[in-house]
């Protein structure tokens, strides 16, 4: 901790040098093309000399050189480039218009930072996934992030299968998850990154540990901002996937902009669909022969899967009152059938969870609003929620199909249930950022973020229905800093959280803890942090951050989700201290040859760490307080690029997750202590090769060729105080392997892709030994017209 203090008030007395070093002048503007649409990445560079910058989203830009006559270069990929001489003494606003460029572009050095580079290269610890080179794979958005460092993402089957995703070892519900800034539950609770449109995304920010102010998350591990495409132009992205375990993916994105009047119409359709009937390797089933359970495989015989997400959103663009403003509409649909519990061991039939959402919203985005250099972003947002579980069947089934009647439904074990959950949720946010200069920023947000929990059930006379309500009001200050010509970043952020329950039901209370709480109750947590960056020089930059997190349990943690969670009401919020120090830097090892290297060390603190506990008699989960666990790791990645023909990636993992808990409730000393905690891989390692090759058979064509392997090194499934080690469960030592093959001709407008998962038919366990499928195959047409 010494260290790290010291390390921080080093770079920001360096940055108070800054304040009498400079004597430099400020050259912003705005960048278009010929329709006026701002223009994002376009390099606005001092010929022959170091000084350069980038556009933003918005299109615009700020560059400080010194005094004197300048010649400005203005260039982008597939625009003219325009040069101009200026003599300047003041500060100087100049917007630029680019005409688009018929000339065919041979292989060029890009001077400017893609937004996920700049993203990485922030304060914080941050991983940016670009998704536009992987929108032909058959991938979703769960297995793009999975490759990244110090990201683990645990699926409970195949398609559509529940998952826990790992940010430096702080899992589950600890991460929260958002789109364009905005928590991706507005969508629905069915819908995740599992089955969210692909070809909707532009990138992916994943942030660690510490999640800047303006997102207003009460995430205690880090928190995933998925960005979509708003690029101002018309196309239309269709595409039609089909695979192995009858799985079939369908995907239609569009973008129609009435020149006249900026009016935008935005359609969005996404459908999954699975069957996920793979094999089952070596599960019970019964010999009637010598009368007794045998080992053997047999295929899922009760795992259907089915999603749909449709949007439309409609709004202007670039008008005088507004840069953006959308009014959109959604409907979101799950059906899935249930194939087991929390463990195979327990095996359904006939039980199944259908959820519907409805969703209203509207954004508006305004740059210079009322006074210049100070920007509103205001999103309003309200989803119509509600599942339905139906467990009727008083069976008890066997891998085999096979079943015996039984007195007891297939989930609870009580009577037959046609259980009801409606949540209704609204979300407000608002954004301010106001940029006092080239040098100092501010940002205030605030989240309302109010859902409901209205349960009933059909048939089931002794449930009792009730109301319960989760209010959080989160507001966020940050004072952002930047010096010595974008070398360094300085955050500082406040957090205040306020969260409001309201509580009905009484039922189980002995599992629940439902008699022990208020009906009503309200409480205030505060949360603070800061980071830095600063960049020696491109071959070096260090970075580090902190926080002191708060995050309040969800309604699924809180009051279960009507299948296999039970309600605990008595979870306190967790709170931890969170560090990260860092170093990255690119070294140009040749002319298109660059290398780039980023490592990162973590240590996180947390009190009453929510910590989900599985019942194997039931086949029932509930989430429980763990006082302490102490999280600490290293991880890092190497990435390798010539031009754009080979790409290389390695990234390493390691965390180290701990009990802190010496005495147990009783006063007796916890066998656990200091143990690992359990069903959590803690070693694991992402490689990656992509080769390129253009104008293959065809003129303006692509072929990709990409391979992934995955591993992930052995891990208990309980804590490893408990029984003999030799003994105890272990989930084993796991090698996955990935190809795929994808062509695109006709600048991009079709593509194709084959894609084997799992190529040597490994065996591939993930939470509790929850098996995975094997081998499988997969294709994918896609259409892009723009």
């Amino acid at each position: 901790m010494k260290v790290f203090v010291h390390v921080f008030f080093l770079l920001v007395c360096l940055s108070q040098l800054n304040l009498t070093a400079q004597n430099k002048i400020t050259l912003s503007g705005k960048v278009t093309d010929q329709q006026g649409t701002p223009l994002s990445l376009v390099t606005i560079a001092v010929e022959n000399t170091a000084f350069g910058t980038y556009t933003d989203d918005s299109g615009h830009y700020s560059l400080q050189v010194p005094p004197g006559k300048h010649t400005f270069v203005v260039s982008s990929l597939g625009y003219q480039t325009i040069k101009t001489s200026l003599d300047l003494h003041h500060n100087k606003t100049l917007d630029f218009q680019l005409e688009e460029s018929s000339v065919n572009l041979n292989s060029v050095e890009v001077y400017g930072k893609s937004n996920t580079q700049k993203v990485k290269e922030g304060a914080l610890t941050v991983n940016a996934v670009d998704i536009k080179p992987l929108v032909n794979s058959l991938n979703n958005l769960n297995t793009m992030v999975n490759r990244t460092t110090g990201i683990k993402i645990r699926e409970e089957g195949g398609v559509g299968s529940d998952f826990e995703l790992s940010i430096n070892g702080m899992s589950g519900n600890s991460v929260r998850y958002f789109i364009d800034g905005m928590p991706l539950s507005t969508k629905g609770s069915g819908i995740n990154l599992a089955n969210l449109p692909v070809n909707i995304i532009d990138r992916i920010e994943i942030y660690k540990g510490v999640v800047p102010a303006n997102l207003g998350a009460d995430a205690l591990g880090g928190a995933i901002n998925i960005i979509t495409n708003q690029e101002k132009k018309n196309y239309l992205d269709a595409s039609y996937g089909i695979g192995s375990f009858h799985t079939h993916k369908i995907d239609i994105n569009g973008q129609f902009v009435d020149p006249k009047t900026d009016l935008v119409f935005r359609p969005t359709i996404g459908v999954n669909y699975s069957k996920n009937d793979y094999t089952m390797k070596g599960v019970e089933v019964w010999d009637e022969d010598n009368r007794k359970y045998v080992l053997a495989n047999r295929k899922r015989f009760h795992d259907d899967y089915f999603s749909l997400l449709g949007q439309l959103e409609i709004g202007f663009v670039n008008k005088s009152w507004t840069d953006a403003f959308f009014i959109s509409a959604s409907y979101s649909k799950v059906d899935k059938e249930l194939q087991t519990g929390s463990i195979q061991s327990k095996v359904y039939g006939m039980a199944e969870r259908q959820t519907d959402a409805w969703n209203v919203s509207g954004r508006y985005l305004k740059h210079d609003f009322l006074i210049k250099d100070l920007q509103l972003n205001a999103s309003v947002s309200h989803t119509w929620d509600q599942s339905l579980t139906i467990d009727t069947a008083f069976r008890k089934y066997n891998w085999d199909g096979t079943y015996i009647e039984s007195p007891r439904n297939e989930i609870t074990g009580r009577d037959r249930s046609l259980r009801h959950y409606k949540r209704p949720l609204t979300i407000v946010r608002t954004n301010i950022d106001y940029r006092l200069n080239d040098h100092h920023s501010f940002n205030l947000n605030y989240l309302l973020n109010r859902t409901g929990n209205d349960r009933y059930d059909e048939i089931d006379t002794e449930f009792e229905p009730s109301n319960d309500v989760l209010a959080k009001h989160i507001l966020g200050l940050s004072y952002n800093q930047f010096f010595f010509e974008g070398k360094m970043d300085n955050t500082f952020f406040f957090k205040d959280y306020i969260n409001h329950l309201e509580i009905g039901q009484q039922d189980l209370s002995w599992i629940t803890g439902s008699d022990g709480v208020p009906a009503s109750s309200t409480k205030n947590h505060i949360g603070y942090g800061l980071g830095s960056r600063y960049s020696f020089w491109e071959k070096l930059a260090l970075k580090i951050s902190f926080e002191h997190s708060v995050r309040l349990p969800l309604s699924r943690e809180l009051l279960g989700n009507g299948t296999t969670i039970y309600p605990n009401i008595k979870l306190k919020p967790e709170s931890s201290n969170n560090y990260n120090m860092g170093t990255y830097g690119s070294i140009r090892l040749a002319p298109s040859h660059l290398l780039y290297y980023e490592a990162n060390g973590f240590y996180r603190n947390v009190d009453n760490y929510i910590h989900a506990v599985i019942s194997e008699s039931e086949g029932m989960m509930q989430y429980e307080n763990v006082s302490s666990v102490k999280i600490k790791g290293i991880e890092g990645e190497i990435r390798y690029t010539w031009s754009d023909h080979l790409q290389a990636i390695v990234n390493c993992s390691y965390q180290d997750a701990r009990d802190q808990k010496k005495y147990k409730s009783d006063g007796k000393p916890s066998i656990s202590y200091k143990n690992k905690v359990p069903n959590r891989p803690w070693l694991f390692s992402n490689a990656e090769l992509n080769y390129t090759l253009s104008d293959l058979f065809k003129k303006n064509s692509k072929l990709r060729l990409s391979y992934n392997y995955q591993y992930v090194h052995w891990f208990f499934l309980t804590w490893e105080g408990y029984g003999a080690l030799d003994s105890k469960s272990k989930i084993p030592t796991q090698h996955l392997h990935t190809a795929t093959v994808s062509y695109s001709w006709a600048k991009e407008r079709y593509n194709l892709s084959f894609e084997c998962n799992n190529l040597f038919d490994s065996n591939i366990y993930d939470n509790y030994m929850l098996q995975k499928p094997g081998r499988s195959f997969f294709c994918k047409f896609r259409l892009f017209i723009n």
